[in-house]
């Protein structure tokens, strides 16, 4: 395929993933991203012709230009993205399928010292959000999202949806190659908040429990005295005047 029609299809990639984008000229000229897949290509060919030091300089210029890594021996497909740019990382035997897209601080990087496979590869339609890691010779299949400041060390299934630290899988239906910015899809779930949500659900269940315990322990023994609990401030206005007070009594020590 010649490197015209490749730049049009990449063109064709910002103005269906990007609505910032205006004009063709406009794109060429300012987006970053642009700049640094047409040179990596540039500097792939050479790499791949056996011109190895002129093919680290053209990225190494690439990078001071743009602020985007590449590595020339990184394999990309057809109508990729990189949105923003800033700081993204592409190691040497990484692959890349078609119509995939990255966000800015996004680092597809190598966990080991061997020669020989030691980035991820990934599929078709793969959108991977801003700052997350994807780490290793993993597979990230087709259509999968990671979404912001994940870190992935382990393959994905395709369609599946990752994030967390460490990443983890939270929907694993098919993506349908539909794009969402950034990887996030409809109403995604927080693992952390779901976590709290969780250990306070069950407490509430343990109070229930003791209430309980305490009206039938009443009923067997209705003489008998079982203190009561001193009730917790739990609310968020509570919460708020503590701190207040905490803050005030640290400016009149001071």
């Amino acid at each position: 395929m010649g490197m015209w029609v490749r730049l049009r299809g990449d063109l064709a990639a910002v103005f269906a993933r990007d609505p910032a984008a205006r004009t063709r000229l406009e794109v060429l000229l300012t987006y970053p991203g642009v700049h640094a897949l047409v040179m990596h290509r540039l500097a792939h060919g050479l790499w791949s012709h056996g011109w190895r030091f002129p093919a680290r300089l053209l990225a190494a210029f690439s990078r001071f230009f743009t602020g985007i890594e590449i590595h020339p021996g990184a394999r990309i497909g057809e109508r990729f993205f990189i949105d923003h740019g800033m700081g993204v990382v592409i190691g040497e035997t990484a692959e890349i399928g078609d119509d995939c897209t990255l966000y800015h601080g996004v680092t597809l990087g190598g966990t080991a010292w061997q020669p020989g496979k030691r980035h991820p590869t990934l599929g078709n339609g793969v959108i991977v959000g801003a700052g997350a890691k994807v780490l290793g010779p993993i597979l990230v299949g087709d259509n999968a999202r990671i979404g912001s400041n994940a870190v992935v060390v382990k393959s994905v299934p395709a369609g599946a949806t990752v994030v967390g630290v460490p990443g983890r899988v939270i929907s694993k239906g098919e993506g349908g190659g539909a794009f969402e910015a950034y990887g996030l899809t409809g109403q995604m779930p927080d693992p952390v908040a779901r976590a709290v949500e969780c250990m306070l659900e069950h407490m509430h269940r343990q109070d229930e429990e003791i209430a309980r315990l305490r009206e039938g322990l009443l009923a067997l023994q209705p003489k008998t005295e079982i203190p009561v609990l001193e009730a917790l401030a739990c609310s968020v206005e509570a919460i708020e005047e503590d701190d207040g007070k905490i803050n005030k009594t640290r400016a009149n020590n001071s």
